[in-house]
């Protein structure tokens, strides 16, 4: 299973963040959830052609990649899981943040929350296709006095703090994230 480079984007960084850090099976057998430095991909087994759909999760981090391996962060291993009906998938991101998507045919749910006492829950705009670009990450609180980057939105990144494990339960819609020292569950 490969996904064909579009003609002109090969950068110093290609392959760096095109390698995956994370693959999952489906409870059914059917679907594999990859997860690379930018994005979660849902391959169906029966289709080498290419994934049936595509999560953009650190798009927005695109033009700081020279940053991000200055300081290592472009190295980091982010994880993905899938709800037991097959109907979301999630991984981490930066901030002490996680992105739920639908991956039903037709849904365009995309949620980020952050990973702490207190979450605040936000909604993402997304295109009418979850299979396309969604073009910024919502950042959810403002919180630390040291910017080490920027979002789309102009909100503050934090590097230093990201969520790189999380896993969801096989039957219950609950999803258990670590933040630095912190075990969270999310029950929805």
């Amino acid at each position: 299973f490969e996904e064909p480079e579009a003609p002109g984007s090969r950068s110093f960084f290609t392959e760096i963040i095109a390698s995956i850090s994370d693959i999952k099976f489906a409870k059914d057998g059917r679907y594999i959830l990859s997860r690379d430095y930018m994005t979660l991909k849902l391959w169906d087994i029966n289709m080498d052609s290419g994934p049936v759909a595509t999560f953009q999760v650190h798009e927005y981090l695109r033009p700081k990649l020279c940053d991000l391996y200055e300081n290592d962060s472009i190295f980091d291993k982010f994880e993905c899981c899938l709800s037991g009906d097959g109907l979301r998938v999630a991984t981490g991101s930066y901030s002490n943040l996680f992105r739920v998507f639908g991956c039903a045919p037709g849904s365009t749910e995309a949620t980020t929350l952050e990973a702490s006492k207190n979450p605040m829950r936000t909604q993402v705009q997304t295109p009418t296709r979850p299979s396309r670009s969604l073009n910024s990450i919502t950042r959810v609180v403002r919180r630390g006095t040291e910017t080490l980057g920027v979002d789309a939105n102009g909100n503050s990144l934090d590097f230093t703090t990201k969520l790189l494990h999380l896993a969801w339960h096989p039957t219950e819609n609950l999803i258990a994230c670590v933040a630095a020292n912190s075990l969270y569950m999310y029950y929805a």
